[in-house]
C-alpha cells in the first residue's frame, strides 16, 4: 500500500485525502488574501504560513521525528507564503490569478506528498526517495524565483535585499542539502546551508547594481541558487565529480550570457 494512502483510525482520512484537503484550504487562503487591504494582508499571510505548518504537521504526524519536525516542513511552510507575496504582482485579470491558484493547488498537492516521503525515508529506506528529492529540488528552486522575484519588485536599499536573501535562502538550501542525508542530527548541512545563503546573498548585491528588470534578476539569482544548492547535494552524496562541475558551469554560462543579452537589448532600446 502507498505511503501516503494509510488510513488515520482517529480522522477516518488517508493521508492523500489529507493532501487534497489541505491544498484546497490554502488555496482558498490565498484567494481571500487577495479580497483584503493591503494592512490586513501582511498578518493574514502570516496566518497562511502558520496554517500550513499546522495542517502539513496534522497529517504528516506520524512519521516526524526530532529534526524533521523543523526542516521536513520549511518548504511546505514557506512556499504558500512566497506565492502570496507573489500574488500581488499578478496581473489584475481574473483569469490569470485563477490559473495561478490552480497551479498553487497542484504544485502544493506535489509538495505534500514529496514532504510526506522525506519524512518516511528518514526513518526506514523507500523506493519513491530518488523521485522526491527531484521534486523537491525543483520547488525549492521555484519558491526562490517567486521571492527574489518579489524582493527585486520592492526596490529595497540593497542592505535590506541583502539581508532578505540571506534570511530566505538558508532554510531552503538546509531543506535541500538534508533531503539528500536526512540526517537525525544535521550538522553539515547547516554549515552548507550557511555558506550557500551568503554566497547568494552576495551575488544579490551584485545583481542589485545592474539595471535589469526584476523577473531577469530573480531569474538570474536563481541560477545560482540552482548551481548552489545543486553542488553541495552532490558533494554531500559523494558524487561530486569533475563532470558534474563542468556541467553545472556550462548551465550557469548559458543562463549568464541569454540574460546579458536581454540586458544589453533592453539598454539598446
Amino acid at each position: 500500500m502507498p505511503i501516503w494512502s494509510r488510513t488515520s483510525r482517529k480522522s477516518g482520512l488517508s493521508k492523500r485525502r489529507k493532501f487534497v484537503l489541505i491544498s484546497i484550504i490554502l488555496s482558498v487562503g490565498l484567494w481571500i488574501i487577495q479580497n483584503l487591504t493591503v494592512e490586513q494582508r501582511y498578518l493574514a499571510m502570516l496566518g497562511l504560513a502558520t496554517t500550513s505548518y499546522g495542517l502539513t504537521a496534522w497529517a504528516l504526524h506520524k512519521d516526524l521525528r526530532g529534526w524533521t519536525w523543523v526542516i521536513d516542513m520549511i518548504l511546505p511552510t514557506i512556499f504558500p507564503t512566497m506565492v502570496a507575496f507573489f500574488y500581488f504582482l499578478l496581473p489584475q485579470a481574473a483569469m490569470t490569478r485563477w490559473v495561478v491558484l490552480g497551479m498553487f493547488a497542484v504544485a502544493m498537492y506535489g509538495l505534500l506528498l514529496t514532504t510526506n516521503i522525506f519524512a518516511v525515508a528518514a526513518i526506514r529506506t523507500i523506493q519513491l526517495l530518488r523521485a522526491a528529492r527531484a521534486v523537491g529540488f525543483l520547488l525549492s528552486i521555484l519558491t526562490s524565483a517567486l521571492f527574489y522575484h518579489v524582493v527585486f519588485s520592492l526596490h529595497l536599499p540593497l542592505p535590506v535585499v541583502a539581508g532578505l536573501v540571506l534570511l530566505v535562502s538558508f532554510p531552503i538550501l538546509l531543506q535541500g542539502i538534508w533531503a539528500y542525508t536526512l540526517a537525525e542530527k544535521p550538522k553539515s548541512e547547516v554549515g552548507y546551508a550557511a555558506v550557500g545563503s551568503v554566497v547568494v546573498a552576495e551575488f544579490a548585491l551584485a545583481v542589485s547594481f545592474w539595471v535589469v528588470d526584476p523577473a531577469l534578476s530573480a531569474i538570474l539569482l536563481s541560477m545560482v541558487m540552482y548551481e548552489v544548492m545543486g553542488l553541495f547535494q552532490h558533494e554531500v552524496e559523494g558524487r561530486l565529480f569533475e563532470r558534474t562541475v563542468q556541467e553545472f558551469i556550462g548551465f550557469a554560462g548559458i543562463v549568464f550570457v541569454v540574460v546579458t543579452v536581454a540586458t544589453i537589448i533592453r539598454w539598446l532600446n
